[in-house]
């Protein structure tokens, strides 16, 4: 019998590790280090050449000078795995304060094939099509996997926030039996002989977890068969979701969320500068910006006043509208951020609760961020009568969704909660015009590949 050695693949190679040490002191110019990665870059000279090591966050520029003997620069090519060992050189020129002369570099392996793309250079010479045709190699450049590093700070940020804040995260199923929503189109699944549905929302299993742990979140994907083709729409995404138990107004969910947000902000800046800095992306201290709230009907009118606008649609938002209200925010309060609130009733779910002082609005709001809505939410119905008359009034089959009204039946505490869309808040965050930009493998009307 063999015993496992629990000390193999432990971040012995990390050069984040070495950049960390080398800022505290623990490492000086001249010490010996080892990294590993790929080739990025290759420039030659003439005794001597530069190779550009990327790692999982940097670029590490290194000087290889082959020794009497040594292997040739020849035999290393851009996208070779190597792993090498060298001493530290001070440089301040270098982006991270120093560079690396190579004494021993070993190749692990090299491509077959050339990339089909350039991805060493600052931005991919190419539309977003041959990105995503060729995801393997596009997300290789520095800027393009920086914004799915965003992402996944944005995810860390969702979950230590709430988990700081007492709340549960659970693992909703992407298979089910009815929609969450009501009417709203699904992808059918042949499910051992029967039809079955991709989620379109963790709506109702939120709801019910909230009996269960009062504070509950969950991070999963949601499936919507839409057939659009817009910059701000991928027909399946991740959804950050949160329900929350015993509160007095939908307002408190405005209120966690508000927190968040300001978190978000000052985690990404703390914990993702290099990324955030890859990007030129500078996002502002929130900190102290007191987020504006408006109702529907009030930030409609005032959007039409100021801009000289017909007023359209009494029953919901188009994009112009969101824009300008971002605009006018930031002109006016100086906040990228807005609330909007009591939309009206025909245009939120059966579960939104009607405002008890005009039936016609709901308990509900949207948060805009950079002038595009990024959040829905609101207080849900939690009185069993309450939401059967409501699913009997809007004409829909209560037997459909006796699931949901289980939960009703046997009691719950009044509750609200929201729904994030991830990728369109990384988009409006880092200022990108195309959602598939901060998407790994986008999945749209014409995509389903790679």
């Amino acid at each position: 019998m063999e015993i496992l050695d629990l000390t193999r693949y432990t971040g012995k190679y990390d050069v984040e590790g070495v950049i960390e040490n080398f800022e505290k002191g623990g490492i000086k110019s001249g010490d010996t280090v080892e990294i590993e990665g790929m080739i990025h870059r290759i420039r030659s000279m003439k005794s001597f050449a530069f190779f550009v090591i990327r790692t999982a966050r940097c670029l590490v520029q290194c000087v290889y000078e082959p020794g009497e003997g040594g292997t040739s620069v020849n035999n290393f090519h851009e996208e070779d795995s190597v792993r090498l060992r060298g001493k530290l050189v001070e440089d301040q020129r270098s982006a991270l304060g120093f560079e690396i002369h190579i004494e021993e570099i070993k190749k692990l392996s090299g491509a077959a094939a050339p990339l089909p793309v350039v991805i060493n250079k600052g931005k991919l010479n190419c539309n977003v099509d041959i990105k995503l045709d060729y995801r393997p190699a596009s997300l290789r450049n520095p800027r393009e996997r920086a914004a799915i590093k965003i992402v996944d700070g944005i995810i860390n940020s969702f979950r230590t926030f709430l988990h700081g804040e007492g709340f549960t995260e659970f693992v909703p199923p992407k298979i089910v039996s009815a929609g969450a929503e009501g009417g709203a189109d699904m992808f059918e699944v042949d499910y051992f002989g029967d039809k079955a549905l991709l989620n379109q929302s963790p709506q109702m299993y939120k709801q019910i977890m909230v009996g269960v742990f009062k504070k509950v979140f969950t991070v999963a994907p949601v499936f919507r068969a839409e057939k659009h083709s817009t910059t701000r729409h991928i027909n399946e995404f991740e959804g950050l979701d949160l329900e929350m138990g015993f509160i007095d107004s939908f307002e408190d969910i405005m209120a966690v969320e508000a927190r968040f947000m300001k978190y978000m902000y000052k985690y990404l800046r703390e914990e993702y500068a290099p990324e955030l800095n890859i990007l030129g992306v500078e996002l502002p201290d929130i900190s102290e910006v007191q987020i504006p709230v408006f109702k529907f009907m009030e930030i409609k009118e005032i959007i039409a006043k100021e801009y000289n606008r017909e007023f359209r649609n009494p029953n919901d938002l188009d994009p112009e509208e969101e824009r300008l209200i971002g605009e006018y925010c930031m002109k006016e309060y100086g906040s990228p951020l807005v609330f909007v609130t009591h939309y009206p009733s025909k245009k939120r779910p059966f579960y939104a609760m009607d405002d008890p002082e005009n039936p016609k609005y709901t308990l509900s709001f949207d948060l805009l961020l950079n002038g595009a809505e990024v959040t829905t939410g609101g207080q849900r119905i939690h009185d069993y009568q309450m939401q059967l008359d409501k699913i009997n009034a809007r004409g829909m089959d209560a037997e459909e969704f006796s699931d949901f009204l289980m939960m009703h039946k046997y009691g719950m505490p009044p509750h609200g909660g929201l729904g994030i869309g991830l990728e369109r808040l990384a988009m409006k965050l880092l200022g990108c015009d195309n959602i598939r930009t901060v998407t790994a493998f986008p999945r749209d009307i014409g995509r389903i590949r790679p």
